[in-house]
């Protein structure tokens, strides 16, 4: 922590300039990171966009003006999932870009915009949870998905003569031979 600030005002180091960052409304996050506002600034004509639209391509951040007409913004200039131009904040998921907007479940449509998702072998974009229900294995007894218990991030299925079953539905002894 810096000494020149309280614990309560200091918030972390500003990724650009490595400064502590005091004092409440001072500094702001993108793209995961603490910068301070008059550090968060465009790559070409240094405007602070702290609360504005900016563009991060290739390490390099820019302002919505310079974004679109530098040639910095990728080649594939339309969404992924609508088709149309990309004008406004991008999000890039999978090496592909997305309105955020865009960026859906493809089972309840919910938003991914900073949500965890997975992907299955067709290259579809799932929450978690509709991914586990969808995906999951069903057990061979009692024909309900395998799936973790509430709170937990891990499901136990035991695996019998290539069948999936609940470990409370697997009604075989296990014997070691």
């Amino acid at each position: 922590m810096d000494p020149g600030c309280s614990s309560s005002l200091y918030f972390g180091s500003c990724t650009f300039c490595s400064t502590a960052v005091c004092g409440e409304g001072t500094a702001c996050r993108a793209m995961g990171r603490l910068f301070h506002n008059t550090c968060f600034t465009c790559s070409v004509c240094s405007e602070q966009l702290s609360g504005k639209p900016f563009y991060s391509v290739s390490g390099r951040i820019y302002c919505e003006v310079h974004f679109l007409n530098s040639g910095a913004h990728p080649a594939q200039e339309v969404c992924n999932s609508c088709g149309y131009l990309m004008k406004d904040m991008i999000l890039q998921a999978r090496g592909k870009f997305y309105h955020p907007s865009c960026f859906r479940c493809v089972v309840c449509r919910r938003s991914l915009e900073a949500e965890p998702f997975t992907v299955d072998t067709d290259n579809r974009v799932y929450c978690v949870d509709d991914y586990r229900r969808v995906r999951a294995p069903l057990c061979a007894a009692c024909r309900v998905p395998i799936l973790p218990t509430e709170g937990s991030t891990e499901s136990i299925r035991v695996v019998s003569f290539d069948k999936n079953y609940h470990a409370e539905c697997y009604g075989g002894e296990v014997n070691l031979i």
